[in-house]
């Protein structure tokens, strides 16, 4: 078996779980709701790992080490197994499993007090949600240098990292003016243009059709993230992909802004291959009511990106999956 990757990991990855399953009196999707009330601005890795860890108290009186962990796979199973369930939920439920598989794998059942092991994981759940707290600024400040003054950025959809980013450049006396997609069917968008706008940043709204004829225009596209796979490349809002294909045919860099708890252990191999249900394509053709069929995500693959500005640095897309496989083999 692979170095780092014991027995205990891999049991902790092959529980099956109903989304449906209550937990303290919640699903899982209930308490992510509840948490994401609390928490607006919070990332859903981070408002995952905040609900395992909630989910978890409930067991404080399981005394076995074994049935201990089963319950935290249980929990964090319910989270991938949830229908329209994000990378980045997969992303903070693995977290939070390797949190556990890794103080399994250093105690001894036998000799351990299982109370001050218990102990040891709540403490360290805590100390990486501290942690986390600062991973979007660091993110924003590793893209800083690359917003240069008088420079055209073309952003799709509306990402907390992106515009901690832009904001930050506009505080910093940077000249710069930003077109933003409409990102239909979604009013994201709009959100980011008024939030831009609101900063004193000029702003454009441009139809998702136009980004070909806009590319021409921009010297840069700067995109969030909801997971950055396994290669490098990223799972995020769809048209994402459609654009970085654009921009790398037009010349011009593709930038990602993303945390490091969205590193996420998916490996796509094209669009259909999505950890989501698909759309039904020509499944009832002669209906009447003819609407638009299409997932929320796309996957754009690593040779799109130009490079991820990330808390551990300015990253090219081996490097994020170096990153990653160095995670996994911790």
């Amino acid at each position: 078996m692979t170095a780092g990757i014991t027995v205990e990991t891999v049991e902790m990855t092959m529980v099956a779980v109903s989304a449906e399953e209550e937990f303290g009196g919640l699903t899982a999707l209930e308490r992510l709701r509840e948490l994401q009330k609390l928490h607006p601005d919070t990332s859903l890795s981070v408002i995952v790992v905040m609900a395992l860890v909630n989910i978890m108290s409930d067991y404080d009186h399981v005394k076995s080490i074994m049935e201990y962990s089963r319950y935290a796979t249980r929990a964090a199973n319910a989270f991938k197994s949830l229908p329209d369930k994000k990378a980045s939920m997969i992303a903070g439920a693995d977290l939070f499993v390797d949190i556990f598989s890794k103080h399994r794998a250093s105690s001894d059942a036998s000799s351990r007090n299982v109370d001050d092991w218990k102990n040891e994981i709540k403490d360290e759940c805590a100390q990486q949600l501290e942690q986390y707290r600062n991973y979007r600024e660091k993110a924003a400040d590793k893209g800083l240098p690359f917003v240069k003054d008088d420079t055209v950025i073309l952003v799709h959809s509306y990402s907390r990292a992106v515009m901690l980013l832009l904001r930050k450049a506009h505080n910093s006396n940077k000249r710069f003016k930003v077109f933003v997609t409409e990102t239909s069917p979604t009013s994201s968008g709009t959100k980011a243009v008024t939030e831009l706008r609101a900063s004193n940043i000029p702003a454009e709204l441009i139809l998702d059709a136009a980004v070909g004829f806009i590319m021409d225009r921009v010297d840069m596209v700067i995109v969030g993230a909801e997971g950055v796979v396994q290669n490098g490349g990223i799972i995020n809002q769809i048209g994402t992909y459609q654009i970085a294909v654009v921009a790398k045919a037009a010349n011009k860099p593709f930038y990602v802004v993303t945390e490091q708890y969205k590193f996420v252990r998916l490996f796509p191999l094209n669009q259909n291959d999505l950890p989501i249900p698909l759309p039904s394509y020509f499944a009832n053709p002669d209906g009447d009511t003819i609407i638009p069929r299409n997932p929320t995500i796309d996957y754009t693959p690593p040779e799109y990106i130009s490079l991820l500005f990330t808390n551990v640095g300015v990253l090219t897309p081996m490097g994020v999956s170096e990153e990653i496989v160095k995670k996994m083999l911790a």
